[in-house]
Protein backbone atom coordinates (compact mmCIF):
# COMPACT_ATOMS: atom_id res chain seq x y z
CA UNK A 1 0.00 0.00 0.00
CA UNK A 2 1.17 3.36 -0.92
CA UNK A 3 -0.32 4.61 2.10
CA UNK A 4 1.79 2.45 4.74
CA UNK A 5 3.88 3.69 7.10
CA UNK A 6 6.30 2.50 9.31
CA UNK A 7 6.95 3.13 13.07
CA UNK A 8 8.94 1.78 15.55
CA UNK A 9 7.98 1.34 19.04
CA UNK A 10 9.09 4.28 21.45
CA UNK A 11 12.09 2.95 23.69
CA UNK A 12 13.50 1.27 20.27
CA UNK A 13 16.98 2.88 21.26
CA UNK A 14 17.21 1.17 24.69
CA UNK A 15 17.24 -2.25 23.01
CA UNK A 16 19.74 -5.06 23.35
CA UNK A 17 21.71 -4.64 20.03
CA UNK A 18 20.62 -7.47 18.27
CA UNK A 19 17.22 -6.68 18.81
CA UNK A 20 17.67 -3.18 17.20
CA UNK A 21 19.56 -4.46 14.19
CA UNK A 22 16.37 -6.74 13.58
CA UNK A 23 13.86 -4.03 14.11
CA UNK A 24 16.15 -1.89 11.72
CA UNK A 25 16.26 -4.87 9.39
CA UNK A 26 12.61 -5.48 9.15
CA UNK A 27 11.58 -1.91 8.83
CA UNK A 28 13.97 -1.89 5.61
CA UNK A 29 12.79 -4.71 4.49
CA UNK A 30 9.00 -3.67 4.73
CA UNK A 31 9.75 0.21 4.18
CA UNK A 32 12.70 0.46 1.84
CA UNK A 33 13.42 -2.97 0.49
CA UNK A 34 16.67 -1.54 -1.27
CA UNK A 35 18.33 -0.72 2.08
CA UNK A 36 18.34 -4.13 3.70
CA UNK A 37 21.60 -5.37 1.76
CA UNK A 38 23.63 -2.96 3.31
CA UNK A 39 22.36 -3.69 6.69
CA UNK A 40 24.06 -6.08 9.11
CA UNK A 41 23.03 -9.26 9.40
CA UNK A 42 21.40 -9.65 12.76
CA UNK A 43 22.96 -11.97 15.41
CA UNK A 44 21.03 -15.58 15.55
CA UNK A 45 22.11 -17.48 18.81
CA UNK A 46 19.12 -20.03 17.60
CA UNK A 47 20.94 -23.30 18.10
CA UNK A 48 19.63 -24.93 14.93
CA UNK A 49 21.97 -22.20 12.78
CA UNK A 50 24.62 -22.93 15.57
CA UNK A 51 26.31 -26.84 14.44
CA UNK A 52 27.45 -27.94 11.83
CA UNK A 53 24.38 -29.58 9.38
CA UNK A 54 23.01 -29.78 6.26
CA UNK A 55 19.84 -27.33 7.56
CA UNK A 56 21.94 -24.67 8.53
CA UNK A 57 23.79 -24.62 4.96
CA UNK A 58 20.67 -24.54 3.20
CA UNK A 59 19.75 -21.21 5.42
CA UNK A 60 22.83 -19.82 5.53
CA UNK A 61 22.77 -20.37 1.51
CA UNK A 62 19.54 -18.79 1.43
CA UNK A 63 20.00 -16.24 3.44
CA UNK A 64 23.46 -15.12 1.04
CA UNK A 65 22.22 -16.41 -2.43
CA UNK A 66 18.66 -15.28 -3.19
CA UNK A 67 18.01 -11.37 -3.09
CA UNK A 68 15.10 -9.44 -2.14
CA UNK A 69 12.56 -10.16 -4.97
CA UNK A 70 14.19 -13.78 -6.31
CA UNK A 71 12.45 -16.76 -5.95
CA UNK A 72 14.31 -20.55 -6.25
CA UNK A 73 13.08 -23.90 -5.88
CA UNK A 74 13.51 -26.92 -3.53
CA UNK A 75 15.64 -28.58 -5.93
CA UNK A 76 17.70 -25.61 -7.26
CA UNK A 77 18.43 -24.33 -3.30
CA UNK A 78 19.28 -28.15 -2.51
CA UNK A 79 22.10 -27.41 -5.49
CA UNK A 80 23.42 -24.24 -3.81
CA UNK A 81 23.44 -25.68 -0.80
CA UNK A 82 25.55 -27.92 -2.20
CA UNK A 83 23.71 -31.65 -2.52
CA UNK A 84 21.22 -31.41 -5.54
CA UNK A 85 19.85 -34.71 -4.24
CA UNK A 86 18.61 -32.74 -1.35
CA UNK A 87 15.24 -31.49 -2.45
CA UNK A 88 13.07 -32.76 0.43
CA UNK A 89 15.61 -32.21 3.45
CA UNK A 90 15.78 -28.42 2.18
CA UNK A 91 11.93 -28.65 2.69
CA UNK A 92 13.00 -29.56 6.38
CA UNK A 93 15.20 -26.66 6.42
CA UNK A 94 12.57 -24.39 5.75
CA UNK A 95 10.24 -25.65 8.50
CA UNK A 96 13.08 -25.72 11.26
CA UNK A 97 14.00 -22.07 9.78
CA UNK A 98 13.96 -19.85 13.44
CA UNK A 99 13.06 -16.22 11.29
CA UNK A 100 11.31 -16.90 8.71
CA UNK A 101 11.32 -13.14 7.42
CA UNK A 102 14.99 -12.10 7.52
CA UNK A 103 15.90 -16.07 6.20
CA UNK A 104 13.21 -15.31 3.67
CA UNK A 105 11.82 -19.04 3.51
CA UNK A 106 8.95 -17.37 1.67
CA UNK A 107 11.16 -17.69 -1.42
CA UNK A 108 11.52 -21.15 -1.43
CA UNK A 109 9.06 -22.54 -4.46
CA UNK A 110 8.41 -25.44 -6.10
CA UNK A 111 9.80 -26.41 -9.40
CA UNK A 112 6.08 -25.91 -10.81
CA UNK A 113 6.29 -22.19 -10.15
CA UNK A 114 3.21 -23.48 -7.31
CA UNK A 115 4.67 -21.50 -4.52
CA UNK A 116 4.58 -24.46 -1.78
CA UNK A 117 3.66 -24.53 1.81
CA UNK A 118 4.90 -21.44 4.86
CA UNK A 119 5.15 -21.81 8.22
CA UNK A 120 2.91 -18.52 8.48
CA UNK A 121 0.60 -20.15 6.07
CA UNK A 122 0.01 -19.44 2.56
CA UNK A 123 -1.92 -16.32 2.70
CA UNK A 124 1.19 -15.01 4.22
CA UNK A 125 3.67 -16.40 1.69
CA UNK A 126 1.99 -14.96 -1.01
CA UNK A 127 1.69 -11.81 0.34
CA UNK A 128 5.37 -11.69 0.86
CA UNK A 129 6.19 -12.71 -3.03
CA UNK A 130 4.04 -9.96 -4.32
CA UNK A 131 5.20 -7.31 -1.47
CA UNK A 132 8.94 -8.15 -2.48
CA UNK A 133 7.56 -8.09 -6.66
CA UNK A 134 5.93 -4.76 -6.73
CA UNK A 135 8.88 -3.59 -4.41
CA UNK A 136 11.51 -4.81 -7.31
CA UNK A 137 9.47 -3.02 -9.90
CA UNK A 138 9.45 0.25 -7.86
CA UNK A 139 13.43 0.18 -8.33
Amino acid sequence: EPSMTCEVCEGAEDMPEPLQQCTAWLRAYFCEPATTETLPVPAFHQPVLQRDSFTKQVLWTLLRDVKFGEAVSYKQLAELAGNSRAARAVGGAMRSNPIPIIIPCHRVIRSSGASGNYSGGQLLKEWLLSHEKLQQEKL
